[in-house]
């Protein structure tokens, strides 16, 4: 079902780039305004937003800079107001794709979506054309020492679906609602967490050569780029 693909590990890698660049912060506090409107601005009883909180400082984002975000989310701190919208289409190759947005400007991102789509020879398409292919999960990546079966068993009693090791490396796939409380339990084990979030997997993978796999790799990472863009899924192999 879910694995490892090329895609996963150069977006691992983004992630840690773009943390050093900063570049993290002004993604991050957009999730942190949006989840605190939600859900409001007591991490207490807003799970998500405690999770973007202990996100927000693994990457060292100052104190301030998270209570003003909170404050603008609840309200208490006037701000741009930002709306979350999901693309769908097919990249390069028949590549499905998933992106999550977060934008103050519907129609400015909608385009760019399009013309980004079409630059890369892809086809945004509407609603439902390819999230069918995708399974909303809990992913908690990150490293442990620990074999593949050691892990399904500390960890099967509290829904996991799946777990793929490559090295020390780790990604596990859960139930959406079981995101918590298998985060608690793995810490428990010792394995160092690098991210915990709910993802779009896909339920089938789309093989392509090595020359198209980099074309579609140049595809997502444009997306990725994007100021609005926060998540980019695809079935990319």
């Amino acid at each position: 079902m879910s694995g490892h693909n090329k895609w996963s590990q150069i977006k691992h890698k983004k992630a840690k780039e773009d943390s050093k660049r900063g570049k993290a912060f002004t993604k991050l506090i957009k999730e942190i305004i949006m989840a605190a409107k939600e859900g409001g601005g007591d991490p207490a009883g807003n799970a998500h937003l405690r999770h973007l909180i202990e996100k927000a400082k693994q990457i060292n984002m100052p104190q301030d800079n998270i209570i003003r975000a909170i404050k603008r989310g609840t309200g208490e701190l006037a701000g741009v107001h930002y709306d979350p919208f999901t693309y769908e289409g097919y990249g390069p190759d028949g590549i499905a794709v998933m992106v999550e947005t977060l934008s103050d400007n519907k129609n400015r991102t909608v385009a760019d979506m399009r013309q980004l789509f079409s630059k890369h020879a892809g086809n945004l398409g509407e609603s439902g054309s390819v999230s069918w292919m995708f399974k909303k999960m809990g992913v908690i990546r990150g490293s442990s020492t620990l074999s593949e079966d050691a892990l399904l068993e500390l960890l099967l009693e509290h829904g996991v679906e799946d777990i793929k090791k490559d090295d020390t490396f780790v990604s596990i796939f859960c139930d959406s609602k079981s995101l918590d409380q298998v985060k608690k339990a793995i810490s428990a084990s010792g394995m160092k967490i690098e991210s915990a979030e709910l993802e779009w997997v896909a339920q089938q993978h789309t093989e392509l050569s090595d020359e198209q796999s980099d074309k579609a790799v140049q595809f997502l990472s444009a997306l990725e780029d994007h100021d609005d863009v926060q998540n980019v899924y695809t079935t990319l192999a």
